[in-house]
């Protein structure tokens, strides 16, 4: 399920965890700003929870469950990570979640790797129907997944507890018929 590669794009390389990516990781995720609005990502993060973290991703593809990539740019390394994650074969769907350094916003980043997997998911995978999640009061990602060709399908009212409060959350998805026509993703 992993890609054969290493999936490149005009900027950035999307690649295999590596265990050496664990102090980065825990720089970037665990900066206040990323895991404020992420369901999963702690503040502070120990590097020694980031080094468990990529241990696991080993795992995922086996299970044909997840596909975990970290996302490079040559200069500055470790920028982010895009997953498609709770892939389900069945019914050929998959969530797309992702996280991008701070320093690194702005960029256009988020846009191309995530473009990068969607391609990956719906023809290397095979999946039909990609889906993700942002909450409410975290619209620049909603942005992205409009970049990317998903559609706003709805409000999920309260569907995370994050650091014991609630969040609403929006839902977005797109069809491998909808990517593949001219001017989308």
């Amino acid at each position: 399920m992993l890609p054969a590669a290493t999936i490149n794009t005009a900027r950035l390389s999307l690649r295999r965890f590596a265990a050496s990516d664990a102090q980065r990781v825990a720089e970037l995720a665990g900066a206040f700003e990323i895991a404020d609005t992420t369901i999963s990502i702690p503040h502070p993060y120990p590097a020694e929870l980031a080094v468990d973290w990529i241990a696991q991703h080993e795992q995922e593809p086996h299970r044909s469950r997840a596909v975990t990539l970290a996302a490079s740019e040559p200069t500055s390394g470790l920028v982010g990570c895009f997953e498609l994650r709770d892939i389900d074969t069945e019914h050929a769907q998959a969530e797309l979640g992702f996280w991008i350094g701070k320093p690194f916003w702005g960029l256009g980043y988020a846009t191309e790797a995530g473009a990068a997997l969607l391609r990956f998911g719906f023809e290397q995978l095979e999946l039909n129907r990609i889906y993700a999640h942002h909450m409410v009061r975290n619209p620049a990602s909603g942005r992205v997944l409009l970049k990317l060709g998903m559609r706003q399908e709805g409000l999920l009212r309260q569907r995370v507890r994050k650091w014991g409060r609630f969040e609403d959350v929006v839902a977005y998805a797109v069809l491998r018929e909808d990517h593949a026509r001219p001017g989308q993703g």
